[in-house]
């Protein structure tokens, strides 16, 4: 009885696994459905909040404005989203950590607004529906003096400032 229930517990566990895969393209008719369930578009929504619809936040890694392959993914959904919403336009911010001086990390916030607004523009997104702003480290996330906090801050985000 109880080797039964182990191996249950096995095939369930195995079973669940298996359906963990990354997914490594989008899906039009998912992010579509999202909206259907009621993602809505707000003006002056972030995707920090969670107030932008389904447009998500990217992170980066130390010291670092190169789009990583997890954002990729993330910024494509995003283009999806752009594209099946072709009157509002963005403002993608550029944050940093704490660490590192001002004028350092204003520039280096500005370095990962430009490349995604790069990369949203090399995607098909018109140019005069982004604008980017830098934020440096005077917006974080997450209060704490780690890595974890560090990892959270170091972003883009994305408000719609045209609807």
């Amino acid at each position: 009885m109880v080797n039964r229930f182990l191996i249950l517990i096995l095939v369930f566990t195995l079973a669940s696994c298996a359906g963990t895969k990354k997914k490594t393209n989008v899906n039009e008719n998912d992010i579509e459905s999202d909206f259907k369930d009621g993602l809505s578009l707000q003006l002056n929504g972030d995707s920090d909040s969670g107030q932008a619809g389904g447009l998500k936040t990217i992170y980066f890694d130390y010291n670092s404005a190169q789009i990583t392959r997890d954002s990729k993914f993330e910024l494509d959904n995003n283009v999806v989203i752009l594209n099946m919403n072709p009157s509002i336009a963005i403002q993608v911010e550029g944050h940093t950590d704490e660490r590192g001086g001002a004028q350092f990390n204003l520039s280096l916030g500005e370095k990962r607004a430009k490349s995604v607004r790069d990369y949203l523009s090399a995607k098909g997104i018109a140019s005069s529906r982004l604008t980017i702003i830098s934020l440096g480290k005077e917006r974080p996330v997450s209060y704490g003096h780690d890595d974890s906090s560090w990892s959270k801050n170091r972003r883009a985000n994305f408000v719609i400032t045209t609807k």
